[in-house]
Order: C-alpha cells, then sequence, then structure tokens
C-alpha cells in the first residue's frame, strides 16, 4: 500500500514523504486494514524495525487533526522516551484545525508533581513509572486521552516493570472507557490473550525489512537453521572475537552479547587488540574524534580512560554501569556506522534501537549474584535476534550462538533458534508488588470499599489468567496492614486514605518504605550524623538494588559498625544470631558509605576502587537517595519532625550536587558541577559575590574554566566584564572568545 493511497492529513503526507516512506511495510498495512486508522484497539506483535512506530505516529495524528484527541505514548526506559520524543518532533510543523502547530511534551522524572504543564500537549510521552505517578496525583488532562500507546508491552512478564505497566493500562481503561489503546511488542506468544484483556485485534507476523538467518557456531563452522553454512577463521582462541572479525572483515558491523559487564568489557578488550588493521585512517581519525568526546564529558575515571582508548580501534562495551552521556556518544557513534563491534550486556536488547549486520550471543547463560548461572528465556534470546540486521543498510542480518560440542549446538538449535518464546504472564500477584497499587487505588479515590478494590484489580491480566480469587487474600492482608500502619481508615463499609496514605501514594514510594522512615524519626540515636540518615534510606526496599559488600571487605563493615553504632537510627542484628539480617545490614552501611563518599567528594575513580561501583550505578544510587531524602524531608514535615529539616535539606541538595556543605551555592550554578565548583572555592571564589566581583581574566585562568563557562559564570551572577578587559580578552581569537565579544557588544 502506498502512503499516497491512505485516508490521512494531507500534511502528514508530505511529512512522511518528504522522510522518504513511499509505501507501507506489511505489518503496517495489516494494522491499517485491521482499523487501527478507525479507532479499533491494535496489539501489534511483530520484530524490530518491522515499523510499529510509523503505525503510532499515524494513529496518533489522526486522533490529533481529526478528532481534536490528545495522545499518551508509554515507554519503560527513560532513553527511548527520549528516542521516540526525537521521532515525533518531525510533526510540529504540521497545523491542526485551530491553526496551531502539533505539539510533542515529554515527562520522565519527578513523581510528585501532578504536571499540569503537560496537559497543553497533543502528543505527552512518559515512562511507565511517570504514568502511574501522574494517575496517582489525579491529573486533570488524563480525561483528555483518546489515544494510548503502550510499546514493548512484552515486560508485562517483567517481575520489575511489568506489574505498573499492567495496572496502568486497567486504569486508563478504567478513567477513559472509550480510549483506543495501540500495544506495540517484538515478540507476544500468547498475543490472544493479551488482546482479549486489552479488548484488542491482535496482529502478529514475523514479516522483517531485512532477512534474518539464525546459526550456531561450533568449532569453525556457523551452521544456520535454512541449512547454509559459513567457515570462519580462527584467528585468536574466543570464538566470539572470530565471529566479530568475520562480520567486520564482511563490511558489517557487529553487536557482541555478554552475560555480564565484566564478559562485555574482556570481549572489546580482546577484539580491539585485533581490530587496528582494519580501519581506514579517515575512520580512525572520526575515532580519535569520539574518543576525546568521551573524555572530555562527565569525570575521568578508568572506565571512561578505557573507553576511549578502545574506541580508538572501533570498538566499545556498552552497559548499566557506563554514566548516561558515555552510554549516549557510543550509541550515536555505533548508529553512524563509526564503532564496528559493540558488546554489550542483554539489558541493551530491552532498550534503544541499535541494529547490527551481525548478532553474537557469546554465551546463552546468564550470571545472578546469589544464584549462579542459568540459561537466558526464549522471549530474552529473540529480543537480542531482533536486532540483526540494519534497515536500509543490509540485505540480510545474521544472529549466531556458540557451542562447544555437538550436543550443545543441537541443544542450542531446538532450545533458541526452533522454540517459541515463553507465554507472557502476569506478575502482579505478589504482596511487595500489590502494596503499592492497592494504596494507590485508595489514596486516588478510585475504589472507595473493598469490594470496589476487587473490582478494579479484576479488570487486570491477572485477573483473567489466574482470576481474581488468587489475589484476595493478598489484597485483604494489604488492607489490614495499610489501616494498621495508619494510611487507610474505615468509614463504615468505606474507607479512605489518610493524610499519611495519601501522601505516600503521591511520594511514590513503597508503603514499607514510607513505615521505616517515620519510625526511624521516632527513634533516637546519640549521634545524628549524615550515616544515620543514608542509611536510614538505604534500609527502605526502595533502595534496590543495594550494593552488596565482597567477602574481603565484610570485617571492614563491621568494624565501621562496631565503631558507629551510636549514629544508626536503629540497633545492628546480632552478628550471630541472625546472619541473614546482619549481611543484609552490611549491604545497607555499604550503600551508606558509598553515598557518603559522593557528597563528601571523592572521585568517582576514587568510588570505583573503594567500593567497585561503576558511573552507571552511581548514577542510579544518587537518583534514588535524592528521591528518598525528598520524601523523608516531606514525610518529616507532615509529622512534624521539624529538627530534622533543615539536615534533610541539606543533605538531599549535597546528594544531587555530590559535594559538601560549603561548595553548595556554587554548585547550584548551572554547568559548573562538582568539579569546578571545588576550583572555584580553591582559589578563593567562595560566594555568588565573590563571582560577581570577579574579573572574566580571573575566571579564564583556572583549570576547566574557559571562556563559555566563564560567560556563563558571569550570566548566571550578574557580574560584569570591563570593557577594556573585554578588548584584550578578544584579542585571542579563539571561537569562543569572539561569541563570548558579540554577547557584550551587544550590551
Amino acid at each position: 500500500m502506498f502512503i499516497e493511497e491512505l485516508v490521512i492529513h494531507p500534511e502528514v503526507k508530505k511529512v512522511l514523504l518528504e522522510s522518504d516512506i513511499k509505501t507501507l511495510f506489511p505489518p503496517q498495512e495489516e494494522a491499517i486494514k485491521s482499523g487501527a486508522l478507525e479507532g479499533k484497539n491494535l496489539l501489534l506483535a511483530s520484530p524490530t524495525a518491522s515499523g510499529k512506530t510509523l503505525v503510532a505516529e499515524l494513529c496518533a495524528l489522526k486522533h490529533i487533526l481529526e478528532r481534536d484527541g490528545k495522545v499518551l505514548y508509554l515507554t519503560p526506559l527513560r532513553a527511548l522516551a527520549n528516542e521516540k520524543y526525537e521521532e515525533f518532533r518531525k510533526y510540529t510543523v504540521i497545523k491542526k484545525p485551530n491553526g496551531r502547530k502539533i505539539s510533542v511534551g515529554i515527562s520522565t522524572g519527578d513523581f510528585d508533581s501532578s504536571d499540569p504543564w503537560l496537559g497543553k500537549f497533543d502528543i505527552i510521552i512518559t515512562t511507565n513509572e511517570k504514568c502511574d505517578s501522574l494517575l496517582r496525583h489525579r491529573t486533570p488532562w488524563m480525561s483528555e486521552i483518546s489515544l494510548i500507546v503502550a510499546d514493548e508491552v512484552h515486560l508485562l512478564n517483567d517481575v520489575e516493570r511489568g506489574p505498573t505497566l499492567e495496572v496502568i493500562l486497567a486504569r486508563l481503561m478504567q478513567v477513559n472507557p472509550d480510549v483506543q489503546i495501540l500495544a506495540l511488542s517484538a515478540t507476544v506468544r500468547n498475543s490472544d490473550e493479551i488482546a482479549e484483556w486489552l479488548k484488542a485485534v491482535a496482529i502478529t507476523t514475523e514479516w522483517r525489512p531485512v532477512k534474518l538467518r539464525e546459526g550456531v557456531l561450533l568449532n569453525d563452522e556457523v551452521q544456520f537453521k535454512d541449512g547454509g553454512s559459513i567457515k570462519i577463521n580462527q584467528i585468536v582462541k574466543d570464538p566470539a572475537i572470530n565471529l566479530a572479525l568475520h562480520g567486520v572483515k564482511h563490511g558489517g558491523q557487529v553487536l557482541i552479547f555478554a552475560p555480564s559487564r565484566k564478559n562485555a568489557v574482556r570481549l572489546a578488550r580482546k577484539a580491539s587488540q585485533e581490530m587496528s588493521n582494519l580501519l581506514t585512517k579517515s575512520l580512525k581519525r572520526s575515532l580519535n574524534s569520539v574518543a576525546e568526546e568521551i573524555q572530555s564529558s562527565g569525570e575521568r575515571t578508568r572506565i571512561s580512560e578505557l573507553l576511549s582508548d578502545l574506541v580508538k580501534n572501533g570498538v566499545a562495551f556498552h552497559h548499566a554501569g557506563l554514566s548516561g552521556v558515555h552510554r549516549k556518544i557510543i550509541e550515536d557513534a555505533f548508529r553512524d556506522g563509526k564503532i564496528k563491534i559493540l558488546t554489550a550486556t542483554p539489558t541493551l536488547a530491552f532498550g534503544v534501537n541499535l541494529p547490527a549486520r551481525v548478532v553474537v550471543i557469546s554465551d546463552y547463560r546468564r550470571y545472578e549474584p546469589g544464584y549462579g548461572y542459568y540459561p537466558i528465556t526464549v522471549l530474552e534470546y529473540k529480543q537480542m535476534v531482533g536486532r540483526a540486521g540494519r534497515p536500509k543498510y543490509d540485505d540480510i542480518g545474521e544472529s549466531i550462538l556458540i557451542a562447544k560440542t555437538e550436543g550443545e549446538r543441537d541443544y542450542l538449535m531446538d532450545s533458541f533458534i526452533l522454540a517459541k518464546p515463553e507465554r507472557i504472564w502476569s506478575k502482579l500477584g505478589v504482596e511487595k508488588v500489590l502494596r503499592g497499587h492497592v494504596l494507590a487505588t485508595i489514596a486516588s479515590e478510585f475504589a472507595f470499599s473493598e469490594q470496589g478494590i476487587y473490582d478494579f484489580f479484576g479488570k487486570t491480566l491477572f485477573a483473567l489468567q489466574y482470576d481474581i480469587r488468587a489475589i484476595k487474600g493478598a489484597i485483604a492482608k494489604i488492607l489490614r496492614f495499610l489501616h494498621n500502619e495508619g494510611m487507610i481508615r474505615y468509614e463504615g463499609d468505606y474507607f479512605k486514605a489518610t493524610t499519611f496514605g495519601l501522601r505516600v501514594s503521591q511520594l511514590y514510594i513503597d508503603p514499607v518504605s514510607a513505615i521505616i522512615i517515620r519510625d526511624s524519626f521516632k527513634a533516637e540515636a546519640p549521634k545524628l550524623t549524615n550515616i544515620s540518615f543514608l542509611h536510614m534510606i538505604s534500609r527502605t526496599p526502595d533502595m534496590d538494588p543495594k550494593v552488596r559488600p565482597l567477602s574481603n571487605e565484610i570485617s571492614r563493615l563491621s568494624l565501621f559498625i562496631d565503631e558507629h553504632h551510636n549514629e544508626f537510627l536503629v540497633n545492628p542484628p546480632d552478628e550471630w544470631a541472625d546472619r541473614v539480617d546482619y549481611e543484609e545490614f552490611l549491604s545497607e552501611v555499604k550503600t551508606a558509605l558509598v553515598l557518603n563518599a559522593w557528597i563528601e567528594e571523592r572521585s568517582e575513580d576514587e568510588i570505583i576502587e573503594m567500593f567497585g561501583v561503576e558511573p552507571g550505578d552511581l548514577y542510579h544510587l544518587t537518583e534514588t537517595a535524592k528521591w528518598l531524602l525528598y520524601a523523608s524531608y516531606e514525610l518529616a514535615k507532615l509529622f512534624e519532625y521539624k529538627v530534622f529539616l533543615p539536615k534533610l535539606a541539606e543533605l538531599m541538595a549535597r546528594v544531587e550536587k555530590g559535594v559538601r556543605a560549603e561548595l553548595l551555592p556554587i554548585a547550584r550554578l548551572e554547568g559548573v558541577g562538582r568539579v569546578r565548583a571545588r576550583i572555584l572555592y580553591n582559589a578563593g571564589l567562595r560566594t555568588i559575590e565573590d563571582l560577581k566581583k570577579a574579573p572574566i581574566s580571573r575566571l579564564m585562568e583556572l583549570p576547566l574554566i574557559g571562556s563559555k563557562m566563564a560567560k556563563s559564570i558571569k550570566e548566571q551572577v550578574g557580574g560584569l566584564v570591563d570593557i577594556n578587559e573585554w578588548k584584550e580578552i578578544s584579542k585571542l581569537k579563539k571561537p569562543e572568545q569572539q561569541h563570548l565579544m558579540k554577547y557584550y557588544d551587544k550590551e
């Protein structure tokens, strides 16, 4: 079907044709014929890069331009939300019937806000958790939503993310009974069952824009499912590297999935040693620029140094331990074809879209701390191989598993390549998961009685698959718990959230976390320090995962507990009476010590050395800590523990900036950060007034404070630059100084 044939707004056709989209792929055509543009609910399960997003775009524009509707686009990850935001922005040139242009908004953070400003946008992109938070705040514009797009809907099967997605879809269907739902996924085996829950038409297809060949390597030969085979030169001992080098030599890019971060880094190091001679001079120059960008972005650590060195040889690794800015640089360089071999942990398969000609799965097992190695699911395998083949660049994509014996080769062929993915099952029926959602249902006044709770949860996927009676007992237990802890109160046959319960739901924390924080305020620590509060938030279930101690750290942590026992808001468990509780306490203390090292201005490299915590982990820890400290501040305010408020407010700011208290005024300036703030402070520029009075040349002579940053600082503090001094600076003729000169000339 041609774009020209579609019954859509002419301006939409124009944007698509300008984007070189002239015809629909078969899955897209099938979705249109099944009523996507007529408002039918659809579950579209088709492989990566088969065009699911375009179906969502067409439906969204139909709602906005012809039905005066509003669109909510749900994603499981912030990175994916940002990706979709950029994709939808191409339609902001189109005018609506009222003369205003289509607008796109995005919100992925701040879980204690109703974000009324989002209501002015036509297309609103959020993460699932942010949407849940907005529903808890009874955001007014939610009732205006006419189309919901749920991306990566197979994550209903995920223990961590699935229940939230399930609850918000059930809630949105409750709020807007006439809303259209478009659920997108690469793989859903029981699509009819999921479609029944969503009252949708199920479209399942294996069509791909690039043909996929799946195979297994044994020794030097890959045998494919289609009966073909290829020989691989054995250049090094590691078969994954040999496969990668084979792919690069044949003009492709290669994505290697490794079972752990350590293995991803190891494979990247090995690949780098073999790659240098395969790169052209011009590509090496481009890669050097990427390496320099890595070095100049964020703090320098041993991880960034290693990553930079590997990138020079066209190789990189990608995992959650990398900082967000470094992940983004790597992703962009891979998309641009500069990085030839990328090693990654399996989380990449569920994240941003990074296709490669060859996907190598170096190990079909995954390591889970405390459990050891176990085989990945077929669903995970299918997500990984979905990355094979770059549309517009490759005719064929290859995905390859690695076997050591003939028996293992047969096992891999039968258990992964020829196997169907597992059915998607609701993960909602666990008390820990249900707690927050039951409280939110009451606090947001979506239900007023026990029967009302059962009625709502009776509309979930769990109830369809298992029957609501399977969780009635758990819900009744949770209601007793919430009542006993003062979060809900009964008024005859009805119940209502207390002020405490409402605030806990709005703060988007686990009710158990709130109880730990509340009870900690009642305790009397002989000596109240930063460790007291950092340990308090580290005890909560929301601080997950905690930083687990290594065996060689246990003695040091035990000694710290003995020396600082009077700073804890709870008594440490007896080391010998309850070993499990004690080991959990050690994890809490180590987590608190990592956060304390951060606010005491330890460098990221020192934190890696001291605790084994990488930049990406540190970012996750500090973001979670900031959120829990904010929640603690709000609960202290609610219960009138005024004595704690100044300390919690300061600690929250310090965790956000990673600085000691004296640096806070300077570190709050945009773009300054913890390292520059310390440089300014040590140079005697300790207050905003000091910065206001300082000559711009004084700022520029300091490390990491170039003309651009100096200009920014002076703008923010309201300082002036002497015109004669500026003329001297302008003689340097650097682009930044020229830009700065123009700015002050205007003034």
